[in-house]
């Protein structure tokens, strides 16, 4: 057996296994993230445990061919479960049911096919072979693949998350590996780079949650003041607060206030997101970053459509003021913010009037 491929299974078992431990004291991560994560970290751990017993095993005694097959049929088998499972840590979708489905379904036809020398097969004198089939398997894999993309692709733009080339350059990275494992099996480099693709793709997770308002899935306030340091094109920053907010709190409950930031902030980002950039800077104010070519007008009014569109189900959702201000590099943030203060707080006061006046 090859000691370099050895060792370095050995070293890529240790580092997963403080990934498990680091993700199971991750505060940025729930239990259901935490969970997933871990279970992706394990289950590299395993097949990488299995390549290694394939490889020890092929070619000795006769008596040790069911090991050999056993360890190459969960090996090929449970592959495209590892994108699976990366996907389920981003958040519940209604693929996931499908797509354990489909893996459940290749595992049985990977089973009933041995016999039929269609994937892989260790002969009578435990030899393995890869057969002329081989294909299924890297289809199987690259649809796992192709599942973890478009799901993370998804949910990036859910989260605008302004890193979402990374994503495509992480699967490039997985895809080019393992070609180069297929082309040139006796490298055994696969799952070395599966394990630096989960630890590449959970610090990208990672880092894009810590951006995050945790109620609403805004960006937070620690992401605004980041950006707002570094504009480098001229924007407009619109500003918004919810009128009489403390009102819903007192009356109805936390938790009922809770509900009514989350709708405000969905309507946000319908009306906003495909033109800039949405966060909430405090309990009951958000503001946004829009491009400068934007129409702040027509954004605002799809704003005001969503919210009215909400409140035919959700009557107490109180209304907002919004107020706007160009910005242009070189301009102090503080002055722009007070600016665009002060036509919301203009709104806000006629809002007042109007709700006297009835």
């Amino acid at each position: 057996m090859d000691s370099y491929f050895l060792i370095i299974t050995i070293i890529d078992t240790f580092v997963l296994g403080i990934m498990c431990v680091l993700t199971q004291y991750n505060e940025t991560l729930n239990l259901r993230q935490r969970r997933w994560f871990i279970s992706s970290f394990v289950l590299i751990i395993f097949i990488s445990i299995l390549e290694v017993v394939t490889v020890v095993v092929d070619n000795r005694p006769a008596s040790l061919r069911w090991v050999n097959i056993i360890a190459n049929y969960l090996g090929f088998g449970l592959t495209p479960a590892v994108p699976l499972f990366l996907s389920f840590a981003l958040e519940k979708n209604r693929s996931a049911k499908p797509a354990i489905l489909m893996e459940a379904l290749y595992l049985l036809f990977l089973a009933m096919s041995f016999p039929f020398r269609l994937v892989f097969y260790v002969d009578q004198n435990n030899q393995y072979t890869r057969e002329e089939f081989f294909g299924i398997y890297i289809l199987a894999y690259c649809a796992g693949i192709f599942f973890l993309l478009v799901s993370t692709v998804r949910v990036v733009r859910k989260y605008q998350n302004r890193s979402k080339n990374s994503v495509y350059l992480i699967v490039a990275f997985l895809i080019a590996c393992t070609m180069l494992q297929v082309i040139f099996p006796q490298i055994h480099v696969a799952w070395l780079c599966a394990s630096l693709l989960s630890i590449l793709y959970f610090t990208y997770c990672n880092g894009m949650w810590q951006q995050l308002d945790g109620l609403t899935g805004l960006l937070n306030q620690s992401s605004y003041l980041n950006k707002t340091v570094s504009l480098a094109k001229n924007t407009t920053l619109i500003v918004f607060d919810v009128d009489d907010f403390k009102q819903i709190n007192d009356n109805y409950g936390h938790l009922v206030g809770d509900q009514c930031l989350k709708e405000i902030a969905d309507c946000m980002k319908k009306a906003y997101s495909k033109d800039g950039l949405c966060y909430r800077i405090g309990g009951d104010e958000f503001c946004v970053l829009l491009d400068a070519d934007a129409d702040t007008e027509s954004c605002n009014e799809r704003l005001r459509k969503e919210l009215e569109s909400r409140r035919q189900t959700l009557t107490i959702l109180p209304y907002v003021s919004v107020g706007s201000a160009p910005f242009t590099v070189g301009d102090n943030i503080l002055t722009v913010k007070e600016r665009a203060d002060s036509t919301m707080y203009q709104m806000k006061r006629e809002h007042k009037s109007r709700q006297t006046a009835q």
